[in-house]
């Protein structure tokens, strides 16, 4: 077999398993959630379907695909029903740009990547995907013909506008002390012990692009296309079944991504904290400050109660860009010095 077509099969094994690494966790994160939420609330949660309710996430799978999928008369029914897929299919993408090991890697004596796309400008990329995905909602929202989804939709798409500057402007930051804009040379700049990651002479930038990242991912106390006390359920009100269950998919699929990303651009990504931890496989590491990050959502979302719409425009345009902006004067001035 020529070596063109073993590193393209390498390459189908590796989309295989990253996509089904990250489909497979949304059951999981979604019943943790449940969870987590019940031990903040002093509630219970889940119980009942199997093993201390865990299996409770598959049973509501089960329900969405058997509801019926109703499509209003006066939607723009091509457009509604391409919305939802809008959503989650840029994560996917994203997923793609994000190492889970070293470059060059042997495996049964090949040099393999363990990055399915070693993309040069993998930052312009993410914010460029992150961008498209908020169609999905917007889209919804404009082609239910309901006015409640509109606003929803019309929200997103002010609240992605107002939060993308300063997420992209944090992101420059680091871009400035990597001297990268590849996630697989980001990495490898973080490399030694904790102390080398970003997050410590990028705090500003971690604090503004992980808030900023709540509302993207449309999260709670950011979640105000679909604040159901003022909008019903915004863009998914005319949403049944399945689809209205491929948006709860690509919310937990993007939280997945973005938690990643998190990971990779601000905490080593895939190394270890210690070198002398260097011997666990980089994949456990990158894993579990995913599920650190996915459990900083969730302690989030279930602590804070919902903002004002005024008050998240406050916070974006009057908070955060200034801020973002302030932080990349004085890092471009530290790294031109240093």
């Amino acid at each position: 077999m020529s070596d063109s077509a073993v590193q393209f099969f390498f390459l189908l094994i590796k989309a295989i398993l990253w996509v089904a690494v990250g489909v497979g966790m949304v059951p999981f994160i979604i019943y943790f959630e449940r969870k987590f939420a019940g031990f903040f609330q002093s509630r219970v949660g889940p119980t009942y379907a199997g093993p201390w309710g865990s299996l409770q996430s598959f049973g509501d799978m089960a329900k969405l695909l058997s509801k019926e999928d109703l499509t209003p008369d006066t939607a723009d029914k091509p457009v509604f029903r391409l919305a939802p897929y809008i959503l989650f299919v840029p994560g996917f993408l994203v997923m793609a740009l994000v190492p889970f090991g070293a470059l060059g890697k042997d495996i049964f004596g090949y040099q393999v990547d363990l990055v399915i796309a070693d993309f040069d400008a993998g930052v312009i990329m993410f914010l460029a995907l992150g961008s498209i995905a908020v169609y999905g909602i917007v889209f919804a929202g404009w082609a239910s013909n309901n006015h409640w989804s509109l606003l929803g939709g019309l929200r997103q798409g002010a609240q992605m506008i107002s939060y993308e500057l300063s997420m992209g402007l944090a992101l420059v930051g680091v871009i400035l002390v990597s001297n990268s804009l590849n996630f697989s040379e980001i990495v490898r700049g973080q490399s030694g012990n904790f102390w080398h990651w970003y997050f410590i002479p990028q705090i500003v930038s971690f604090a503004i692009f992980f808030v900023a990242s709540i509302a993207e991912l449309n999260r709670a106390p950011f979640d105000l296309a679909e604040a159901e006390q003022e909008l019903v359920a915004g863009h998914l009100t005319e949403y049944s079944g399945m689809r209205w269950g491929l948006f709860q998919f690509g919310e937990y699929v993007n939280m997945v991504v973005m938690s990643a990303v998190i990971a990779t651009l601000f905490f080593g990504g895939y190394k270890a904290p210690f070198t002398f931890l260097e011997f666990v496989p980089g994949f456990m590491w990158l894993l579990a400050k995913v599920l650190f990050f996915i459990f900083m959502y969730m302690w989030i979302r279930w602590t804070l109660p919902r903002y004002r719409y005024n008050q998240l425009m406050d916070i974006g345009w009057k908070i955060f860009l200034p801020l973002a902006i302030a932080n990349l004067a004085v890092t471009a001035i530290i790294v031109s010095v240093v």
